[in-house]
């Protein structure tokens, strides 16, 4: 679904990444981990090809072709989707147009589907008809990015930190979601999608099955492995235990 090969990226003149590569086959789930200021923004943003992030080495391939060089709306409708962490706000453009925009109705209402897939998040037809993301709280900024990857389909969908600044009961209600839009309900070998979760704190994971983590540090994947056992390597020794490991491994 997705290659990265010795990928380098610079903000404002300055390297942020360098030497990364990455594989993510269809119908899987990889998570990445690293401390604030590692580049995990940074790699979602080159994946997306936001013209602020230059990429100074290397290529990105997505469904074996190369996007390197290609626009975000590009990307886009070629199946790439994402939940930012921090959306904007967007005055004069309603939940439910953006919606039926993404989900190709030209209907005046949403389609029964879509209703009830906003029902499921919790969200009414009067909510439905405020500006996005204006004066919403943290957990429905996160239902309603959710809500709207639902609407589009994407083939491979990059999650910026969906578990934080939420409580428990939008956690698990969102986390139920995630799981839909990766065929988790579906056997391994029949699930298409294939994601890529950023995560700080790794509590989405007790909600949604990883295959693959990878940890970033300062600009580089210092390792990947099974999710759990460096999760829990992580919340016992904290990043400075992979700073040791990498110094031992180097």
């Amino acid at each position: 679904m997705l290659e990265i090969t010795d990928l380098a990226v610079k903000v404002n003149e300055k390297e942020i990444l360098s030497d990364i590569d990455l594989y993510i086959d269809e119908g899987t789930t990889h998570v990445l981990l690293g401390p604030n200021g590692s580049g995990k923004s940074t790699l979602f943003m080159s994946i997306l090809g936001f013209p602020k992030y230059k990429v100074t080495n290397g290529e990105i391939i997505f469904k074996g072709e190369d996007i390197t060089n290609l626009s975000t709306t590009e990307r886009v409708k070629m199946g790439i989707g994402v939940s930012f962490q921090n959306p904007p706000s967007i005055r004069g453009v309603k939940l439910k147009d953006l919606l039926k925009i993404e989900h190709h109705e030209s209907g005046k209402e949403l389609s029964p589907d879509m209703t009830e897939l906003s029902n499921k998040l919790k969200f009414d037809d009067k909510f439905l008809e405020r500006d996005v993301n204006l004066g919403f709280s943290g957990g429905e900024v996160k239902r309603s990015e959710v809500l709207q990857l639902l609407a589009q389909q994407p083939d491979f969908i990059m999650f910026d930190e969906p578990d934080s600044g939420v409580d428990i009961e939008n956690v698990e209600l969102l986390a139920e979601e995630v799981n839909t839009l990766l065929d988790k309900d579906k056997k391994p070998g029949l699930r298409k999608k294939s994601g890529l979760l950023i995560t700080h704190l790794g509590y989405i994971l007790n909600f949604v099955a990883a295959d693959t983590a990878h940890v970033l540090m300062d600009g580089k994947i210092a390792c990947s492995g099974n999710p759990n056992e460096i999760l829990e390597d992580i919340r016992k020794e904290g990043f400075k235990g992979c700073v040791e490991c990498c110094n031992l491994i180097h």
